[in-house]
């Protein structure tokens, strides 16, 4: 990606309409889908997260951002449009937070091994293989897009409490 004047943008938290709605497939990857992936990437080096999804930056697309790196290697950084979850295995169990609910860490059971399939952003169709951390990135950012966050993975009860707490923080 070419160095533009991008700026970093606002990141929305628990309780905005945007993150409980599933985000609208996108048809036509255009200039505005690749800016708006730009901003999305620089935004999430900026944090500095190792993924965000469209949602969390308040626009209902169907756009998942990971890297390991931190924008420290260009070759780590995935950009997928429409991404869709088409195998799982196994499973793990790591601590996890999200910038949408900021100061909440809790232990969330993942798969282990996933491949998802999507488009990127030349529109070419990509299957990625992951495992470990990076499987656990791609499957929190596809529940974005999905209108889920990683507490909804919770117990009921702990679950209840985390919301107490972030409503009187809100």
């Amino acid at each position: 990606m070419l160095e533009k004047n991008l700026t970093v943008l606002e990141i929305v938290t628990y309780g905005h309409p945007v993150l409980s709605k599933k985000a609208e497939e996108i048809k036509d990857i255009n200039q505005d889908i690749v800016d708006l992936a730009e901003q999305i990437v620089h935004t999430m080096h900026s944090t500095p997260g190792l993924g965000l999804a469209a949602p969390q930056v308040n626009q209902s697309g169907r756009i998942i951002t990971a890297d390991l790196s931190v924008g420290e290697k260009n070759e780590d950084l995935i950009i997928l449009i429409n991404p869709e979850l088409s195998s799982q295995e196994g499973e793990q169990i790591m601590e996890e937070g999200c910038l949408s609910v900021p100061g909440i860490n809790e232990k969330v059971k993942r798969p282990y091994k996933i491949k998802v399939k999507g488009i990127d952003l030349q529109e070419n169709e990509r299957e990625i293989e992951a495992e470990g951390l990076l499987a656990r990135i791609l499957c929190h950012e596809i529940d974005h897009i999905n209108g889920k966050l990683f507490i909804s993975h919770l117990s009921p009860l702990k679950r209840s409490l985390i919301k107490k707490k972030l409503n009187k923080a809100g």
